[in-house]
């Protein structure tokens, strides 16, 4: 298939996944990098406390607030 044809499926809303191998794809800078940070229990109870008061787990409020500080600084 040609560019311009597979172009013009995309912009009519056709099914261009058929036409794709995703067996490959990546999100670039998006990779997981495993790091160990510690945190005195002062802050690790009150980040539980807000983690079980929004239902979520202790790692996701962490990235969640380092994430609004970084894009605050970029």
């Amino acid at each position: 298939m040609k560019a311009n044809e597979f172009d013009k499926k995309f912009d009519d809303n056709k099914d261009i996944l058929k036409h794709l191998d995703i067996s490959k794809t990546a999100r670039p800078k998006q990779e997981q990098k495993r790091v160990n940070v510690d945190f005195p229990i002062w802050m690790i109870d009150l980040l539980d406390k807000e983690a079980k008061r929004l239902g979520v787990p202790r790692q996701s409020i962490i990235k969640i607030w380092v994430a609004e500080r970084l894009k605050k600084v970029s």
